[in-house]
């Protein structure tokens, strides 16, 4: 089954990915040492206890040079396996193999890497009640990928852009004259989804008296967060956002909050350690 992602043309990332790599000139250490009807068989594995997401996309770097590889995924994505973990078995032409190694390496490197971090937050706050979610914190023209692979480790999508729910935060605020104003003109504007970053308590009333759907509860420590909470009283979602760190987020998620973001999800998760080693066929 092809790989799909909304918002997301496989076809095309694969062919800038691979561009931007080639080159004007192609793959000349390949081309000048490998002779082109060699083949190579292969394994992608894990030197880390990893997560796995990004094998699809792998797949489709190795396929766009060489369409008649063999390819056996060993893994399924979301798995949760050792270090030592055989990912996928390759066989095909050598030149292919090499010339698509590395972008293919990269991209399951980082989503793993983000999958990973992911479950390591969703397992701390496991028996909460709370819903880990991720932010817009991306890099730009990876925020697909980069949500797939929360996915992959457990994490709920928050917004994926702009265009999907209105988040008025303190700058909007500041210039629609207060917390219920912006409300109102965003109720106005017949947007559904209205998601209102407060700092305070005394911001709580006047954002649901206007019609906000979601409370984002921003920087708040556990004892504010618990006061929110019961004062919101079930009224609609409420999320705690703001410096999450693994060893916080649990005491955050257990004031009863609906959600907990973390931005770091994306913006800092090491790459896994994955590797591709190659031997030569005949």
């Amino acid at each position: 089954m092809r790989f799909t992602l909304d918002r997301f043309d496989l076809d095309a990332f694969v062919a800038a990915t691979l561009a931007e790599d080639l080159g004007p000139g192609g793959d000349i250490t390949s081309a000048a040492v490998i002779p082109a009807d060699a083949r190579f068989t292969g394994v992608m594995d894990s030197r880390d206890a990893i997560v796995v997401a990004g094998l699809p996309i792998a797949e489709a770097f190795f396929r766009a040079l060489d369409p008649a590889i063999g390819i056996e995924r060993l893994v399924e994505e979301g798995d949760r396996v050792a270090a030592g973990t055989a990912l996928l078995r390759l066989e095909g032409l050598a030149r292919a193999l090499l010339t698509a190694e590395r972008s293919a390496l990269n991209t399951v490197q980082h989503l793993s890497g983000i999958a990973t971090m992911t479950r390591g937050y969703v397992d701390a706050i496991a028996g909460t009640g709370a819903t880990l979610l991720d932010t817009r914190k991306t890099i730009p023209g990876l925020r697909a990928l980069e949500k797939y692979a929360t996915r992959m480790g457990g994490a709920t999508n928050h917004r994926m852009g702009l265009w999907d729910a209105a988040m008025i935060k303190d700058n909007h605020v500041a210039v629609a004259g207060g917390v219920g104003p912006a409300v109102a003109r965003a109720v106005a504007a017949g947007i559904e989804r209205i998601i209102v970053e407060v700092d305070a308590i005394a911001q709580i009333e006047p954002a649901l008296a206007a019609g906000a759907t979601h409370l984002l509860l921003d920087n708040m420590a556990p004892p504010m967060l618990r006061e929110a909470v019961t004062l919101v009283a079930g009224r609609m979602p409420t999320e705690a956002s703001g410096g999450v760190r693994l060893d916080t987020i649990r005491a955050i998620a257990e004031t009863g909050v609906t959600y907990v973001s973390v931005g770091r999800l994306t913006q800092s998760a090491p790459a896994a350690d994955i590797g591709l080693d190659f031997t030569t066929i005949g």
